[in-house]
Order: structure tokens, then C-alpha cells, then sequence
């Protein structure tokens, strides 16, 4: 009688819940509920089967920054969207003097006792910090970041509390933050506060368990490297990782290596990942007890973190079931610089030969959820159009997608430039004929490289990923030569853009420029990198009835009124890479943009995903020239 007491308590919660007014929606947005946000599984690279998901509808509050947590609520908010957002059922911009609360009552599987539980946040804008069951947890900075805390501690029998606190100072602050401004205008877009993605919990076992997987192809050497983690180091040396890669239901190969190493999983003859043809090998990892491979004497002591120690695991007996497995996936793929058609001009290579790459600056909004994608269906969409569109790569523009975004570009063969979130102020923003960079405050510093570090990390394995755009124009710039050297020997294994447009300080792998022009400019030839027009475009077209607020100045960069003039100026700007790629040897060009966001009205199709702007058969003739997509 009780349980059904409480699943009418739910339902009833539920259909009061509504989406806070907003001028445009998407279609995908029009379908969201309570019951079904967001529940795929939130990490595609690192799969246990046993898990729960709570997003869903929370309790919120927003206060006083210095105020109590509140005895009171304001109402209901739908979790994974942001305060902000017409999906949260909210619809209200936190202040940098208020607090946000949110607040939901969770119960721990049965099932799972005796395992420790693992709270994870897909992320939350900007600070938050976590109590369950009224006792602290911990806190996080980052706006972009997954982020973990292990609550077996706080949990007890039953229901239990959990409640989130979150400030967040927009562009008052120095952090990473995209485009987010307390007054939305221009290319400055509304705020996101509070969580943004999904929220979830899983059971480890109580010891030790597996942590994390870094993946890096290697097609020279013919495998993949693969550094097998577990939550804490060891020195029992009967803790292995057994991995086994298999190919469309069939085993590839099997190789067990010491926890907490690199080991190396040979790959005969691969087949290599691009989109022409993203192929995916499947990845399981399975902690296990090996029988000591060390000599039992001492005196013949074995050198640690090398071949002869990868060699001993490799054939030491596995003792006993594996205590803790997970699945994950790899593309075999190689992207470097090269020699190409036109003499002494580099150009970008993929799996080793030339490949012109073409796309859109990808912002990754939406007019119902803003940062948060209305649906897993809605974000796949997006890929999958420009892709039928002939584009072959995306620039994902100063934003962390949800890891979903990746797997869905791994799976569709679409090529990603990541870029940095920027971080800065007015005070902070420099011009592209300044005499040099901004310098910034140590602790300004620290907070944008630890997220820069954290990004790297939590997308290593992405095979789609080929470029970290370390800074986006003067948006913050500073200390290039320096920081584009650490990303790169953080991961030689993909390109450095350490200036996309604007100052160039002679680092990274690419000279990289942005130009508007009716008729795209000519980037300057450089025998030492590839060269790429990084923003290009910006064809703007305010479609009626698409608006994001009508009575704003809706602009491109140049603006036209009707769908005619529109696809003339289009054609007219892709037609000029033609030439530059042959006779210059470009190597790849970032077109603004995939849709309108807010204001601006530069997209190839309209703020709502409703009105397209350019067939995608008619763009796909158009990219044909460049990416050779027919």
C-alpha cells in the first residue's frame, strides 16, 4: 500500500511539471517528460552493467549566496537541465550573489550491499558542493567536468537525502565558461547554472576496483597502448587486467597486464577508423588475481614498468573470477602532418594520406535546453544531418559536450576539433593586432589549466577527437608557445591548434585564420605547419516564425532575405576553398554554423531545427570538391 502510495505521489508530481515559456522549441524538446529524460547510459567508454539513474524531478531553491541551506523549496526542477532553461521547468538566471539548492530523496539498490556506490555528475556549472544525508561530501569547480564522489559512508537503510549547492559567477569571473553572459547579445548566449547533465550511481566492489582506461591506437606498431587503472595503487602484485579486443562478435586477441601499467594489445592487420568508414573494436577489461609472476628469489629481481615485466603478466595464470569488468570501444587511427600536393606546404593527414576536413563551428546549443541537449535522439540528429550534408569534421566551439556526443561521432565517422571552453573577462580580451598577449592572475591560470588538463583526460579515448583547439581568438589568450607545447606532450598522439584566428604566437601544428569576407581570404603558406582556415562563413538568414527573440537584432555577417541570395553567398564561400586546397594546399576550413543560437542567425538551419535553410543533398554537392564525400 505503500509503494503504491508513493508511485502516485510520483505520477502526480510529474504531470504537474511543465516547461517554463520559451519562444522557440524543438521538436525533440516537445516530447520530454519527466519519466524520460535523459536515461541512456552516460559513459560509453566505461560500461558496468549494474547502475541507476536520477535525474529526474528534484527539489530547488535559490537563495542568498550566504544563505542556510533552505527549510523551504521554490518548487520542482527536472534534472539534467540547467535553472536557466525552459526544460527544468524553471526558467530563472542565477545571480553571482544567489544560490542554487537541489535537492532529491534516492534509495541504493538492494543488490548492491556490500559494494561501495559511486555518485557521478556529467556535470554542474560552476561550484557545487554535495551532502548526503545532511554531512559533506565534497565540492567541485568546473563547469564542463565529470566529477565523482564515493558516498558509501554517508548512504543508511531506506530513503536517503542528497543536496547540491551550486554558485555560479558567469562572465563576472575569470573561469571557463563558453559564452555565457548575465545579458545575452551578439554572439553572447543565456547562462547555464546548476546540473546540466545526467546524474547517476554505481556499485564497485568494496576493494579495489578499475578506475579508468586510457586508449591510443598505434597503427605503426600494430595494436593499441592501453594504461588499465585501478581506484588506488597497489603493490599486490597479483592484481592483473585482462583485456580482450574482439571485432564484430569475434576475438580479436587477449593480453592480461599488471593493474596500474601500460600494457599493449596487438591488432592484426586493422582495419583503420575514418569516416569513410568508422569501424569500432570492442574492448572488455576485466580485473582479476593472477598468480605472482615474479621470481620468488629476490636476487633476480624483475625491472618494473617495462617489457620484461609486461612479458610475465602476459602469460601469468589468472586465479579465480574476474572481480570487476567493463566495456569499452577504440578506433584504430592515426592523425599527423605530412608532406601533400603542393610542395613544401604540410597539410593534415588521417590513417597516414591527405584529407581535406570540412565542417561546421558547432556551438552546441539549444533554445529548450540551452547547454543540455533535449534528448540523446536530438544530439545524434544534429551529427547525423551534417553529415548527410557532406561535412566530414565539426568544431566543437569553446563547449564539453556530454560524453554521448562522442560516441556518437566515433560511430558516425565525424572528425572533431575540441575546443577549450574560454575563460576570461572584457578586461582579459585582446585584439589580433595587439603587440602581444594578456597575462592573467596565478589563480586564474591554474583553474583553466586544470580544466584543460581534465578535458584532455576525460576525452583521451575518443577516436573522433584529432585536434585540441587550446584558444579560441583573444578570448583570454595567453602563454600560447607555452601551453600548446604541455597539450601536446600531454597527447602527442593527436594536433595542437593553439590559436585558432587572431594572434598568432608561431605554436602548435596549424596556422590557423578566421575571415567573414564575402569571398574567404588566403591564409599565408608555412613550411612548418599545416595551414587552416578556422572560422569561415557566417551567412546570415532570419527566417520568420524561427526567431529567438524577434524583436532583437537578429544578425550575420552578411545578412540576406530570402533563400535565393541566401544560397548564392553560400556557394560562393565554399567555392573559394576550392582553389586554396589545390593550389595552396589548405588543409582544412570551419564554417560558422551549424544552426542560428539565440540572436545570431548564422545557421545552416534555424535555431529550432525546424526550418532548414540548405538541402542537405544540395550541400553535400557543394562540400563534394573539398571532401571528396559524393
Amino acid at each position: 500500500m505503500r509503494m503504491f502510495a508513493l508511485l502516485l505521489a510520483v505520477t502526480a508530481a510529474a504531470q504537474s511539471w511543465k516547461p517554463a515559456p520559451v519562444t522557440l522549441k524543438t521538436s525533440w524538446g516537445e516530447k520530454v517528460t519527466p519519466a524520460n529524460a535523459w536515461r541512456e547510459y552516460p559513459r560509453p567508454q566505461f560500461v558496468r552493467e549494474r547502475w541507476a539513474n536520477l535525474n529526474g524531478l528534484w527539489d530547488y531553491a535559490i537563495t542568498s549566496r550566504t544563505a542556510l541551506p533552505p527549510s523551504k523549496f521554490d518548487g520542482e526542477i527536472l534534472v539534467p537541465f540547467a535553472v536557466e532553461s525552459s526544460l527544468s521547468g524553471v526558467g530563472k538566471t542565477l545571480q553571482p550573489d544567489q544560490r542554487l539548492w537541489e535537492r532529491r530523496q534516492f534509495q541504493v539498490p538492494a543488490g548492491w550491499k556490500g559494494d561501495r556506490v559511486l555518485l557521478h555528475f556529467g556535470a554542474v556549472d560552476y561550484e557545487c558542493a554535495l551532502w548526503i544525508n545532511g554531512a559533506l561530501v565534497g565540492a567541485h569547480s568546473g563547469g564542463f567536468d565529470a566529477f565523482s564522489f564515493e558516498i558509501t559512508p554517508f548512504l543508511k537503510d531506506g530513503s536517503n537525502e542528497m543536496l547540491v549547492a551550486v554558485t555560479d559567477p558567469s562572465d563576472t569571473g575569470e573561469q571557463p565558461r563558453g559564452k555565457q553572459v548575465l545579458k545575452p547579445h551578439s554572439i553572447w548566449y543565456t547562462p547555464v547554472s546548476g546540473i546540466w547533465q545526467t546524474v547517476w550511481m554505481e556499485p564497485v566492489p568494496s576493494k579495489l576496483h578499475l578506475a579508468e582506461l586510457r586508449l591510443t591506437p598505434d597503427i605503426d606498431a600494430g595494436g593499441l597502448r592501453v594504461v588499465a587503472l585501478s581506484n588506488e595503487a597497489t603493490a599486490d602484485d597479483t592484481y592483473a587486467v585482462r583485456l580482450t579486443a574482439s571485432a564484430a562478435g569475434g576475438q580479436v586477441t587477449t593480453v592480461t597486464m599488471r593493474v596500474n601499467r601500460e600494457g599493449f594489445v596487438p591488432v592484426a592487420n586493422p582495419r583503420l577508423w575514418s569516416p569513410d568508414d568508422p569501424f569500432l573494436y570492442d574492448l572488455k577489461a576485466e580485473l582479476v588475481r593472477v598468480k605472482n609472476p615474479f621470481p620468488a628469489d629476490r636476487n633476480q629481481r624483475v625491472p618494473r614498468f617495462g617489457g620484461q615485466e609486461r612479458e610475465l603478466y602476459a602469460k601469468a595464470e589468472v586465479e579465480g573470477a574476474a572481480l570487476d569488468a567493463v566495456t569499452s570501444y577504440f578506433g584504430m587511427r592515426k592523425v599527423s602532418i605530412g608532406p601533400g600536393k603542393v610542395a613544401g606546404q604540410p597539410v593534415i593527414l588521417l590513417n597516414g594520406k591527405p584529407l581535406f576536413q570540412h565542417g561546421p563551428l558547432d556551438q552546441g546549443w539549444w533554445p529548450d535546453g540551452l547547454h543540455t541537449p533535449p534528448s540523446d535522439e536530438a544530439m545524434k540528429w544534429d551529427i547525423s544531418w551534417l553529415r548527410q550534408s557532406g561535412f566530414n569534421m565539426i568544431r566543437k566551439h569553446i563547449k564539453v559536450e556530454p560524453a554521448r556526443y562522442y560516441y556518437h561521432c566515433d560511430k558516425l565517422g565525424m572528425l572533431v576539433w575540441q575546443d577549450m571552453p574560454a575563460g576570461f573577462n572584457q578586461g582579459l580580451h585582446s585584439s589580433s593586432n595587439d603587440a602581444g598577449e594578456t597575462v592573467r592572475l596565478s589563480t586564474s591560470r591554474e583553474q583553466h589549466e586544470l580544466e584543460l588538463r581534465r578535458m584532455i583526460g576525460r576525452l583521451y579515448n575518443a577516436p573522433s577527437i584529432v585536434v585540441w583547439v587550446v584558444n579560441n581568438e583573444g578570448w583570454g589568450q595567453y602563454e600560447s608557445k607555452a601551453l600548446a607545447q604541455w597539450v601536446k606532450a600531454i597527447d602527442p598522439s593527436r594536433l595542437t591548434n593553439s590559436n585558432t584566428g587572431w594572434l598568432d604566437m608561431n605554436a602548435g601544428d596549424l596556422f590557423d585564420i578566421h575571415t567573414y569576407e564575402p569571398v574567404p581570404l588566403e591564409p599565408k603558406q608555412k613550411a612548418d605547419r599545416a595551414i587552416v582556415i578556422g572560422e569561415y562563413g557566417g551567412v546570415g538568414w532570419p527566417v520568420a516564425d524561427h526567431l529567438w527573440n524577434p524583436a532583437m537584432r537578429n544578425w550575420g555577417y552578411q545578412t540576406y532575405q530570402d533563400q535565393a541570395s541566401y544560397l548564392a553567398a553560400l556557394r560562393k564561400k565554399l567555392e573559394a576553398l576550392v582553389p586554396m586546397k589545390e593550389k595552396l594546399g589548405l588543409s582544412a576550413a570551419v564554417y560558422t554554423q551549424t544552426t542560428d543560437v539565440e540572436g545570431e542567425v548564422n545557421g545552416l538551419m534555424t535555431y529550432d531545427r525546424k526550418f532548414i535553410k540548405v538541402d542537405p543533398a544540395l550541400l553535400r554537392e557543394m562540400n563534394a570538391p573539398l571532401t571528396g564525400v559524393r
